[in-house]
């Protein structure tokens, strides 16, 4: 760990040098700072360039403290507030003979065959209904984000849980998200979709890469930003 002190402020970063050819500089949601640089830059190089970055830093520290709270876990029990495509419903549980789960005036509507305060059976229905809900957003999203690339193959498209990714590209053609997407903005799941199929072209995440995905993608960084707040604030 480095530290660079910004007046009366001192911050610790990692540092890691790579073969690339540009600065990158990352504020996670849980205010640790990753500096990346090309592997000759020197202790100088990288002061001024923390130094013309320093503003910029504390801004993104600041906003991040505003989501300083750890997340409650959730009972499934009407009342509680969760997720869908970047807007927060509240959930009613009612009773009834067929179960379902849908949008109705503003809120999640679970009708259940179990007792209302089933948590275990609330949630599997729950969990079922956003899985189906990312299996055809996740499909038309990506068919979307496809038509910006003219690769001569068509990439194939799953859902896997993954406990530290948005997504993933694999060498053999085939892109999976992470179900948990499906609690983010369309415009946050077309950014991972597209930042998966960048991975077609350029296998790591060179200097070239993030230009291709600049091209694919402008200001791409805002939208990974928003994912950094909602899983660190929400799950």
């Amino acid at each position: 760990m480095k530290k660079f002190k910004h007046g009366k402020t001192e911050y610790t970063y990692s540092l890691d040098k790579q073969k690339r050819k540009t600065f990158a500089l990352t504020i996670h949601p849980n205010q640790s700072i990753l500096l990346k640089t090309p592997e000759t830059a020197s202790a100088k190089d990288i002061n001024n360039f923390l130094k013309k970055k320093s503003l910029w830093i504390d801004r993104q520290i600041d906003f991040f403290k505003q989501f300083k709270t750890a997340p409650q876990s959730k009972e499934y029990v009407s009342g509680e507030k969760f997720l869908y495509l970047g807007r927060r419903y509240m959930l009613k549980i009612v009773r009834g003979k067929n179960e379902s789960v849908l949008l109705k005036s503003g809120r999640i509507l679970v009708t259940t065959e179990k007792e209302l305060r089933d948590t275990t059976h609330n949630k599997k229905l729950l969990d079922n209904w956003f899985l189906g809900r990312a299996e055809s957003i996740f499909r038309e999203r990506f068919e979307k984000m496809l038509e910006k690339f003219d690769y001569d193959f068509t990439p194939e498209l799953a859902i896997r849980k993954m406990s530290k990714r948005w997504g993933s590209y694999h060498s053999k053609g085939k892109v999976l998200l992470n179900p948990i997407l499906i609690h983010a903005p369309k415009r946050s799941i077309d950014y991972v979709v597209t930042h998966e199929l960048c991975h077609a072209k350029h296998q790591n995440h060179s200097s070239d890469y993030y230009q291709f995905l600049k091209s694919k993608f402008p200001k791409w960084e805002i939208e990974k930003q928003k994912l950094e707040v909602l899983i660190f604030n929400d799950f």
